[in-house]
């Protein structure tokens, strides 16, 4: 069983930035995609960006390119969100998916079959 546990959200103002991790447990972490997702209250499950399980390709929703970086460490079997230049539209629930079908996915949330609770980032105008 894969397990994913995120950490390192908070409040933050406006122009600020966070880091977010998110720990996978499983043996064959390294040979997944791995990807974030974001809701706000009242809105739908939003892709946010995806990795491939070499690190070696990325891809951002167009909101957050330039400010957000996704990277993975696999001999720590984590993954990370680096959040830059924060705005309030970035208020939502933050949650790391795996696709462990994949070594390289996309934007589509079925493509990920194991996903984290959750960690709420909060940023104030």
């Amino acid at each position: 069983q894969v397990q994913l546990v995120e950490s390192g959200g908070g409040l933050v103002q406006a122009g600020g930035s966070l880091r977010l991790s998110c720990a996978v447990s499983g043996r064959t972490f390294s040979s997944y995609a791995m990807g974030w997702f974001r809701q706000a209250p009242g809105k739908e499950r939003e892709f946010v960006a995806t990795i491939s399980w070499s690190g070696g390709s990325t891809y951002y929703t167009d909101s957050v390119k330039g400010r957000f970086t996704i990277s993975r460490d696999n001999a720590k079997n984590t993954v990370y969100l680096q959040m830059n230049s924060l705005k309030p539209e970035d208020t939502a629930i933050y949650f790391c998916a795996a696709a462990s079908r994949f070594r390289v996915a996309g934007l589509d949330p079925k493509a990920y079959d194991y996903w984290g609770q959750g960690t709420q980032v909060t940023v104030s105008s």
